[in-house]
């Protein structure tokens, strides 16, 4: 709240009595309160906006020629999957414009529950924007997988008491909402603010009683025909454009002057190769703009439908009362950014953040990979005989998407065991439970890596993240897989007996703790490494976290099998 001073100030610089802290003169006004842009001075008093006009101030920045637009906001958010602390990730999409996000922790609560909560809010302030967080609505996603721990309603209501905290995130668990399941409903009654929904493919009176619930949004949607009908029930539709799903080129031509307030940017899932090679809402804009988009709707889709959505009113515009968060671009179509403003001070300029780099804090329990000992015997897939070929259910990853396909192939049996098949491209994949120790192991085969030999693993393995590996061989699977183990986390890969490259993720095996290019260097070098096995996925890593979420595809793998997604359950690897 404003203090009587504060306000008494305010007006007076606005009302031409005094001069304002900060004046930008010369710009041109993206304004998508009028739909229009126009040129004019911003005054700013502290962090706020005053006045728009002609002004003088204590300091004057000349921004001539300048496009001048409101903050971006990214409406749904994973940071983790960014791979950064908060801090850093801060620093880097500050730099594209972003002055906002609103972030679901649950990959981080998956594996530390509230404590992982409590830890993104903690370790997000004071960052060069703001961090607000929807609370994770479904830990684990599903009973199909084993998260680290449980989170119910009453956990969750506690933290409803942080003012960044703005309501209660995607509920992945459509079947149990739509079947009528109490512990969904619960979370949901007993929500203040937004719920936002997830609702991959879900159409008609199941939909209708997805919705009938108060959830209000969809990130999910994959083609026109299903963002109009969800639409037509009133939901929002947050238009996604991350590492792994890319869903903009085909819900643009849905977006027009008539339906532009029911559209909002998101990234969900990026990582930061991509964050630093294309960037983040800026990206979205840009390419919606050479896509055919006004471009002051474009603006209005990376700021201001949000901002109406959350309840953020004093952001997403340029307009008295709002908080001074600018983006400036010196050419609206190509939308480059030149320079940011958070809160009134200059955070970004020419690309890079102006804030110096700060240190994150661990999570309180630095070591968060927990497996029991891990054998070859651990990760066959047995035989009923060594006659063969044998039947089996496969996954089919699709490149840029994080649902699957599913197929029936024939694959040999060696000494009694279902073998790869790297001139086919069928490699095992397996789950390995690393929260507790419990030596749980979903065994399967996957379509798709293009691996030639050796294995990659992962710790991050959306939702639960368990630990998860994929490869040509199963000695390499375990070496990869115990290595992760001892390192608390991270990525590898490993050929021929020995690990050939890795990267270590200290912060629940999810995020690392050193800044973006220095992470993004050990990534490059991994990424040729899985090349050289002979993987042709353009983000392999990314590709495979996401063969574990038991709530989307045709066919997924957790510590608890394999899991036939449509029928919501676990279903034997041999199709026969």
């Amino acid at each position: 709240m404003s203090t009587t001073a504060e306000l008494k100030q305010r007006v007076d610089v606005a009302a031409g009595r005094s001069p304002a802290d900060l004046v930008l003169r010369g710009g041109r006004i993206v304004n998508v309160l009028s739909n229009e842009i126009h040129e004019g001075d911003i005054a700013i008093v502290g962090d706020r906006i005053v006045g728009i006009g002609r002004y003088d101030g204590h300091v004057v920045e000349d921004v001539s020629g300048m496009y001048i637009c409101p903050g971006l906001i990214d409406a749904h958010v994973h940071i983790e999957s960014s791979m950064l602390a908060p801090p850093a990730f801060a620093r880097l999409v500050s730099a594209c414009g972003t002055t906002a996000v609103v972030t679901d922790p649950h990959e981080i609560a998956n594996v530390l529950g509230v404590d992982g909560i409590r830890y993104m809010l903690a370790a997000s302030e004071n960052c060069p924007l703001d961090v607000y967080a929807m609370l994770s609505s479904c830990v684990p996603a599903s009973h199909l997988e084993s998260a680290g721990t449980t989170l119910a309603a009453n956990d969750l209501q506690p933290l409803f008491a942080n003012p960044r905290v703005l309501g209660l995130a995607e509920m992945m668990n459509f079947p149990g909402v739509v079947s009528g399941d109490a512990a969904c409903l619960e979370k949901i009654a007993m929500t203040r603010g937004r719920v936002d929904g997830h609702a991959p493919g879900l159409g008609g009176r199941d939909l209708c009683a997805y919705v009938s619930t108060g959830i209000a949004s969809d990130h999910e949607c994959t083609t026109v025909d299903e963002a109009r009908e969800k639409l037509r029930l009133g939901l929002q539709i947050m238009i996604r454009e991350g590492s792994q799903a890319r869903n903009l080129a085909a819900l643009l031509p849905l977006v027009s002057t008539a339906t532009a307030d029911r559209f909002m940017f998101c990234t969900d899932d990026k990582d930061v190769d991509d964050l630093l090679a294309e960037g983040q809402i800026d990206y979205m804009i840009r390419t919606a703009i050479a896509s055919g988009l006004d471009p002051i709707l474009a603006v209005r889709l990376g700021s201001y439908t949000a901002s109406r959505y959350f309840g953020l009113n004093d952001l997403g515009a340029i307009a008295p009362s709002r908080r001074a968060c600018l983006t400036l671009v010196d050419d609206l179509t190509a939308f480059r950014v030149r320079r940011v403003y958070h809160n009134g001070k200059l955070v970004a300029a020419d690309g890079k953040s102006t804030v110096p780099e700060a240190t994150s804090e661990g999570t309180p329990h630095p070591n968060t990979v927990n497996i029991a000992p891990l054998t070859s015997d651990h990760v066959a897939i047995r035989s009923p005989s060594n006659a063969g070929p044998h039947r089996v259910h496969v996954i089919q990853v699709i490149e840029d998407r994080i649902d699957t396909l599913r197929s029936v192939e024939a694959v040999a049996a060696t000494n009694g065991r279902l073998s790869a098949d790297p001139s086919r491209d069928i490699a095992k994949i397996v789950v390995v439970e690393r929260h507790h120790g419990t030596g749980r192991v979903g065994v399967g085969f996957v379509h798709g890596f293009g691996l030639k030999r050796g294995a990659i693993a992962s710790t991050v393995g959306h939702d639960a993240h368990n630990l998860v590996a994929a490869g040509v061989g199963d000695d390499d699977i375990c070496l990869a897989a115990e290595h992760l183990a001892r390192i608390g986390g991270g990525f590898c890969a490993a050929a021929d007996g020995r690990i050939v490259a890795d990267v270590g993720l200290p912060i629940a095996g999810l995020m690392s703790d050193i800044p973006a290019t220095q992470l993004s260097r050990q990534l490059s070098h991994l990424h040729e490494s899985v090349r050289a096995l002979g993987g042709t996925l353009r983000r392999p890593f990314m590709a495979m976290s996401f063969l574990t979420l038991s709530v989307i595809g045709k066919l997924k793998l957790t510590d608890l099998g394999l899991v036939d997604v449509g029928e919501f359950s676990v279903i034997d690897v041999l199709a026969d």
